[in-house]
């Protein structure tokens, strides 16, 4: 039943904030539209980002999405491992739901395409440096 920085510094983190904003919302735009995923149902949700993205919390962009601000969210710092996938943002969600044999999708976008290629969507934004991955 259940599944569970100065002048010209502040601009370039701005820019950094925006574009980080903007991934944490594709990132749970795609997975909200492939998943039948209802905020009441949502059990929490963790971020993990790569140590290159500490611009802002993914969890204080997610807060802010339609009916998410009763979510348990929680941001951690994924470990580092050379060589590793830079730019990253992760995403675990456990849900609640009726349907024991629902499908899920996983998203896997932009550069995180190569950690699983037999799960990404197909994605117009290969150009972009944010990857990121959904378990």
């Amino acid at each position: 039943m259940e599944s569970s920085g100065n002048s010209r510094g502040n601009n370039c983190l701005r820019k950094l904030c925006r574009s980080n904003s903007k991934a944490v919302t594709e990132l749970l735009d795609n997975l909200e539209a492939h998943n039948p995923l209802n905020p009441e149902e949502i059990v929490s949700v963790t971020f993990s980002v790569t140590r290159d993205l500490d611009a802002l919390f993914p969890a204080a962009v997610a807060r802010q999405r339609a009916d998410w601000n009763n979510v348990p969210l929680l941001d951690v710092q994924q470990m580092h491992v050379e060589g590793d996938l830079e730019y990253c943002i992760r995403c675990l969600i456990h849900f609640n739901t009726l349907a024991p044999d629902v499908e899920i999708h996983h998203a896997y976008l932009r550069q995180a395409e190569v950690l699983r290629p037999d799960w990404s969507f197909a994605n117009s934004t290969g150009s972009q440096k944010v990857g990121f991955r959904s378990f």
